[in-house]
């Protein structure tokens, strides 16, 4: 499958922004399961500066400076993604949860002890007893990795509402968890915060999910929006398998994965420093449009 990905960002400010700084992610990762075909990121007005940067995660960033007033913003990246055949390990293919929680503290470099970055607390993820014994209903002793994760996201979905007016974008993973409401990102972040307070490696991913209009209706322009679920160190063999709680699946063909790190803070589509006064209105249109391919992309589960 090819997905055509328009995400336009627009910043409205009441008074002239004198100088802003910015960092925007928004270019798709290569990965196995998927290759950036294009990807070209315009800006408006026109940037006193702009560099193109990797950031210690492997994500692809654009830094712009703007040096002159202005009273508009607007970002608009465009790439073309193609989204390969994916091949989902079975359980027994990972060992034990606690076996990964032993191997992610080894003493030489591994790739677990690699993946072992990730247990800990983050600035938008707390690790805590309250949290654990969430997770160790899941997580019970000897319990095959993939299926405790597996179980995780079913509960998370099962458990807690989708609710836009719940939470906002600082809401803490804390108060998410209490209310048992929220969206992609909350799910998400409680989800890893879960992971990391039984000492697992668990990161945060961002990207885009296709979605399907209700029967017999049109797909309206600009309805889509960014998406989060999580990636799990599920071991060695399989290495990192991502879940989405917020549609209890493993992501698959409608997922496309533009960033991953610690939590939402390290992966924000488009953050800034501004220069001025006053407020702004912030509008966010995205559309996930498939095209036409020769493949047929499925998730195939590996006996």
């Amino acid at each position: 499958m090819i997905y055509d990905i328009r995400h336009r960002t627009t910043y409205v400010y009441d008074e002239p922004v004198a100088i802003s700084h910015h960092l925007a992610r928004f270019a798709p990762r290569h990965m196995p399961s998927q290759e950036c075909l294009e990807h070209d990121v315009t800006i408006e007005p026109i940037p006193a500066d702009r560099s193109l940067r990797t950031d210690y995660f492997g994500n692809s960033a654009v830094f712009f400076a703007m040096r002159a007033p202005h009273r508009r913003l607007t970002v608009t990246s465009h790439s073309k993604v193609k989204i390969k055949p994916i091949m989902l390990p079975s359980s027994e293919q990972t060992p034990p949860w606690e076996t990964i929680h032993a191997a992610c503290r080894a003493d030489s470099l591994t790739d677990a002890a690699a993946a072992g970055e990730y247990c800990f607390a983050s600035s938008q993820v707390p690790v805590n007893e309250e949290l654990a014994s969430y997770a160790a209903q899941s997580f019970t002793p000897g319990r095959l990795m993939l299926d405790a994760a597996l179980h995780l996201n079913g509960r998370i979905f099962n458990e807690f509402t989708f609710d836009p007016k719940a939470t906002d974008v600082a809401t803490p993973v804390d108060e998410a968890f209490k209310k048992r409401r929220g969206v992609c990102q909350d799910f998400a972040h409680i989800f890893i915060a879960c992971v990391r307070s039984l000492g697992l490696p668990a990161r945060y991913v961002s990207g885009y999910l296709e979605t399907l209009p209700p029967p017999g209706r049109p797909k309206l322009v600009g309805a889509d929006a960014s998406h989060a679920w999580v990636s799990i160190w599920c071991g060695s063999q399989v290495g990192w398998v991502d879940f989405d709680p917020t549609n209890n699946c493993i992501p698959g063909a409608r997922h496309i994965t533009v960033a991953y790190g610690r939590d939402f803070h390290d992966v924000s589509p488009l953050r800034g420093i501004v220069l001025g006064q006053g407020s702004h209105e912030l509008t966010v249109a995205v559309d996930v449009n498939p095209l036409p391919s020769e493949d047929t992309e499925v998730a195939t589960q590996v006996e």
